[in-house]
């Protein structure tokens, strides 16, 4: 367990609705479709009421600064066995990148393995007190495009499991290097319109999940947020 997913949850019922991409930037096919991710009849560009709400909050604040940049998505809801996919494909590209095949693996090495990709990939959990965060169709992960469609520099792709991943790897960097400067850029929209970055991926980003409070509280000594979105029920999916 990590220590957010022991922020209560009172979901408020919100359903899922479609992120209108036209006024955003998206990748088409969306990155894990493309990998054979199943998502069936749904769609990854989707998200809850009031989080659609403040992403274009977030879109309006950047463009005040940025007139013609753009928020890219890359990921917004996804469905439990898409995050159980994920989490084995990417434990299936880390062991190939060590030489190893998966099925030859003991169980010590296997664990110690899916500990490495728990450690950017949220449990694909099934109980409905810990919720995978985009799970809740509250958690979104983004870039920026400028105004010629092209993508801002960040320093390191969107789901990169290294440090520099970290927010704030870039932060001593010198001042020629633009990376820290764009990632704040970022944050600054997001942050603006009431969503909380994770701490670990400078792309993710969230809103009223068990994540969002949980930063919330730390942030406000002695908080008393609680999360208002929690795992999608299927009356819930369009």
């Amino acid at each position: 367990m990590k220590p957010y997913q022991q922020v209560p949850i009172q979901d408020c019922g919100e359903s899922l609705v479609a992120i209108p991409l036209h006024q955003f930037a998206a990748e088409q096919p969306h990155p894990y479709v493309k990998l054979g991710a199943p998502y069936g009849e749904r769609s990854p560009y989707y998200l809850r009421q009031g989080v659609l709400e403040r992403l274009l909050q977030a879109q309006h604040f950047l463009q005040i600064e940025y007139p013609n940049w753009r928020i890219q998505i890359f990921d917004a809801y996804r469905p439990i066995a898409v995050q159980q996919f994920m989490v084995n494909y990417t434990l299936a590209q880390r062991v190939q990148a060590r030489g190893l095949h998966l099925p030859e693996l003991t169980e010590t090495q296997r664990r110690e393995f899916l500990e490495e990709v728990y450690k950017f990939w949220a449990v694909p959990s099934l109980n409905p007190a810990m919720p995978p965060p985009h799970s809740t169709g509250a958690a979104i992960d983004v870039t920026l495009i400028d105004e010629n469609g092209e993508a801002i520099a960040m320093g390191s792709p969107i789901d990169e499991m290294s440090p520099r991943s970290y927010p704030d790897y870039f932060s001593d960097a010198p001042s020629t290097c633009i990376f820290h400067g764009n990632r704040q850029t970022l944050k600054q929209a997001m942050t603006q319109a009431e969503f909380q970055q994770h701490p670990k991926e400078w792309w993710h980003y969230s809103y009223g999940d068990q994540l969002w409070a949980w930063l919330g509280n730390q942030a406000h000594s002695g908080g008393t947020l609680t999360a208002r979105y929690g795992r999608v029920e299927e009356n819930q999916c369009l």
